[in-house]
């Protein structure tokens, strides 16, 4: 059965950095672009960050750009997400999305990681 399982998540003081990371496993990861889609309560879930399946393209929210980068390691069947200058209106369920560049189907979700922004 294929999985995406998040990682990293947790308690942060405002100002403070999280990695996040995502295990896929049981799919071919290398021809998958990944996203990381991050849901807070009373909003709607929006799209934090992409990277292509070589990891050669990405692109993020404009309001995160300049704080959060994403990353893939293909040998490890691993996206990440490193979150720096974190503040509290970052707090959300942080959600990883596999797609496969065909578009032969919609891709696979993660059930998400908590990260909570606070002092």
């Amino acid at each position: 059965q294929v999985h995406l399982v998040e990682s990293g998540g947790g308690l942060v003081q405002p100002g403070g950095s999280l990695r996040l990371s995502c295990v896929g496993s049981d799919f071919i990861f290398s021809i998958y672009d990944m996203s990381w889609y991050r849901q807070a309560p009373g909003k709607e879930r929006e799209l934090v960050a992409f990277i292509s399946s070589d990891g050669g393209s990405t692109n993020y929210a404009d309001s995160l750009k300049d704080r959060f980068t994403i990353s893939r390691d293909n040998a490890k069947n691993t996206v990440y997400l490193q979150m720096n200058s974190l503040k509290p209106d970052d707090t959300a369920v942080y959600v990883c999305k596999a797609r496969p560049v065909s578009g032969w189907h919609e891709g696979y979700w993660g059930l998400g990681t908590q990260v909570t922004v606070s002092s």
